[in-house]
């Protein structure tokens, strides 16, 4: 089985860069050589040799009703013969954004995009043509796509101007963008009691999910959003993770605050590439063609994605009650998992919020990024192979998040457990 790991990933690295095309896909952080997969069916994914797995990555969020789920396939192949892609209007679209709409109330209009890198990217564009300003602040570990102004890491201070997080980007975009840390309600007010009046926008995710399963401190978005209205900072929530995940609509929706600005994608997409950017009326309709503030793509609501996500979305909606039974479901197997670790003496710090949650190799608490990085990366590598052996697949990397879906079934989180125990005799 590794030989036949080994042998397709040296194949890939000859035509793909690195060989894969996405870098945690190649497993730097935990060594070895990435598992190639074959399909994926449910709660399961399977590599090149057959081998079953229990899938909690879930191809990074979107799959809440499980891989290959027939009535999203169905639409996909359904859509597939009336072409892939026309460059032009359909009602698809209209009724994925009717619906979105409808279940997140502060998402009045939206643009569809092709990724939520773009969703993102698109949104400081608007929150900075729409105010006139150029200074945007983003939180330290939350991760909002690939883009030059927000793939920015913190300065040396509580909080400073971002240094490029990849070469490429020239430092004076970095400086247009603000660093704070994440659930730091004193840096908050600092910054923006110094710079509130130059900012544009404050991009966060509501629940971060990028440097693993970290969620808002008390009165931490209560706080933001009071702070941003006060100086006409556009707000802007990054629910590519988050929406659709833990109920019919965003972690918004559950909290009662509104941004003025949302991004979303993953679940809305159900499966295929997917973005979108949506909020206030008069915000949006700055977006060209009825405003001045260009944005385009020539598969933004690409009929396939439009057709899987609306039967996603329809289905979800159905399912609005069922939503709480898989947050006891992944609280449950959160519960016994922290229960194995604490009996073989083994310290973790266990995140989850609703069906998202983080094993951090340390005795946390975790509440930012600096706090995150006091995990044992090389124990969370030796628990990843030890569960990958024992037929669990998690991603691989200390800094994300594991997902279930509505597919994962009692057996699933018991061999989990199983898996778990096994793992642990040897680590």
């Amino acid at each position: 089985m590794n030989k036949k790991r080994s042998a397709s990933f040296s194949e890939s690295c000859k035509v793909i860069s690195g060989g894969v095309n996405s870098p945690v896909r190649a497993w730097k952080s935990v060594g070895g050589n990435p598992v190639f997969v074959k399909k994926a069916i449910g709660s399961k994914i399977y590599d090149l040799s057959g081998k079953e797995y229990i899938d909690y990555v879930l191809s990074w969020g979107p799959m809440i009703l499980g891989h290959a789920h027939k009535d999203v396939i169905a639409a996909i192949c359904d859509t597939a013969k009336r072409g892939s892609s026309f460059g032009a209007p359909t009602q698809l679209e209209t009724k994925v954004a009717r619906l979105i709409c409808q279940a997140i109330p502060s998402i009045e209009l939206l643009r569809m995009t092709s990724s939520g890198t773009e969703a993102a990217m698109t949104a400081i564009r608007l929150a900075r043509g729409f105010t006139g300003r150029n200074l945007i602040a983003k939180f330290d570990g939350c991760y909002h796509g690939h883009s030059d102004s927000l793939l920015i890491q913190a300065g040396s201070g509580v909080a400073t101007f971002g240094i490029p997080d990849s070469p490429g980007i020239p430092p004076i975009i970095a400086q247009m963008t603000l660093s704070l840390p994440y659930n730091d309600i004193e840096a908050l007010e600092h910054a923006i009691a110094k710079h509130g009046s130059e900012l544009a926008a404050i991009i966060v995710e509501p629940v971060a999910g990028n440097m693993g399963v970290i969620p808002p401190q008390k009165g931490f978005l209560e706080k933001l959003r009071k702070l941003t209205a006060q100086k006409g900072i556009i707000l802007i929530f990054d629910e590519v993770i988050t929406g659709f995940r833990f109920n019919f609509g965003g972690y918004q929706n559950m909290t009662g605050i509104n941004p003025d600005l949302t991004c979303l994608g993953k679940i809305i997409g159900g499966g295929m590439p997917v973005g979108a950017v949506g909020g206030k009326k008069e915000i949006m309709e700055r977006l060209a063609p009825t405003g001045d503030i260009y944005q385009a793509g020539t598969l933004s609501g690409n009929p396939l994605a439009m057709g899987a996500g609306l039967t996603t979305l329809e289905m979800l909606k159905k399912k609005k009650k069922a939503f709480p039974s898989l947050a006891e479901k992944t609280s449950l197997l959160c519960l016994e998992l922290n229960r194995l670790f604490s009996d073989k003496g083994i310290a973790v710090c266990i995140n989850h919020v609703y069906s998202m949650f983080t094993i951090f190799f340390q005795e946390g608490p975790v509440h930012d990024l600096k706090t995150a990085r006091k995990s044992d990366t090389k124990m969370f590598a030796r628990f990843f192979h030890g569960m990958l052996k024992n037929g669990i697949w998690l991603a691989p990397s200390q800094y994300e998040a594991a997902f279930l879906s509505f597919a994962h079934t009692d057996q699933d989180i018991k061999k989990t457990i199983d898996a778990c125990a096994k793992t642990l005799k040897y680590l």
